[in-house]
């Protein structure tokens, strides 16, 4: 559901530096059906957060293809960011990012970040998902909620990406804490529900039974491929033969999971997927985005 206002700042939270900070910015999207296009028929923002004008890559009556735009570049200490998207019937909608989202070091008062993702798809619509990866700094605190509704015959295909600290600068990530909720459902029953504490201080973060020291990972999901097995069959066939990934099918959900050191390699691995899957599951070849290559 989209919020009735934009979030706003208050006298009581906005600009300070204590403990109580509160800076927030949302964005809330509408995507309807017009004279055979998919069109952005809302854009409602506040504060820093909001779009480029709809391209449409693939042809007037294709995917409109949208980048959300974070000027400041990532999260720090009391930020509240709020995206919202809702694709109406009969239309494809593709939202990406145009860089990395980063989360940087908490203050000294340890204050957290969030970060709430809530879209809705309809009956008959088509939604891509495909952020670039977020990079989480050393001492970084915050929540991450990620809620996807789905309605009737709607149609999703999205991934998240997390790369844990700084490998190239020799700053790991040996401090602080990251908690993400997902939340996938299908007319309000809930087909993927998933919690999960970044850690490094819990023996999960290191344990061979849990993360087992990695520091990146990824999830891909889509719902509404007519042949999930065979999508995991051509999936175990095209991508590269290692440990670091698995694919899976729950309750219709097709999920491929990535767990290793590599920001590249993950990248490469669900974007190959994408690749891959997208004619499968809606009959078109994928179109890389324009902003991925520059």
């Amino acid at each position: 559901m989209l919020l009735s206002e934009p979030a706003r700042l208050d006298d009581t939270s906005g600009h300070r530096f204590d403990a109580q900070r509160h800076w927030a910015a949302s964005l809330a999207l509408r995507f309807a059906h017009r004279q055979g296009v998919t069109r952005m028929v809302q854009s409602r923002h506040s504060g820093p957060l909001r779009v480029q004008r709809p391209f449409y890559p693939e042809g007037r009556d294709e995917a409109c293809h949208v980048y959300l735009l974070h000027p400041p570049g990532g999260l720090v200490s009391g930020d509240a960011l709020t995206i919202q998207a809702h694709v109406e019937n009969g239309t494809h909608a593709l939202l990406t990012t145009p860089a990395a989202n980063k989360l940087y070091k908490a203050d000294s008062q340890g204050v957290a970040w969030t970060q709430h993702t809530c879209l809705s798809v309809d009956d008959g619509a088509t939604l891509e998902w495909l952020p670039q990866e977020t990079i989480a700094f050393d001492g970084s605190r915050g929540e991450q909620y990620t809620q996807i509704d789905l309605h009737g015959s709607a149609r999703c295909l999205g991934w998240e990406m997390m790369a844990l600290g700084r490998p190239a600068s020799e700053l790991p990530y040996v401090s602080g804490r990251i908690e993400q909720h997902f939340r996938l459902t299908l007319d309000g029953k809930p087909l993927w529900l998933e919690r999960q504490p970044l850690d490094p201080l819990h023996p999960r973060f290191t344990g061979r039974w849990g993360q087992g020291g990695a520091t990146v990972q990824a999830t891909l999901w889509a719902v509404g491929i007519a042949d999930v097995a065979g999508a995991i069959e051509a999936l175990r066939e095209a991508l590269p033969d290692n440990p670091r990934w698995a694919v899976t099918v729950r309750y219709g959900v097709l999920l491929l999971r990535y767990l290793g050191n590599a920001r590249n390699e993950a990248w490469a691995l669900c974007e190959q997927a994408w690749h891959l899957l997208r004619p499968l599951w809606i009959e078109r070849e994928a179109h890389t985005p324009r902003i991925w290559l520059t």
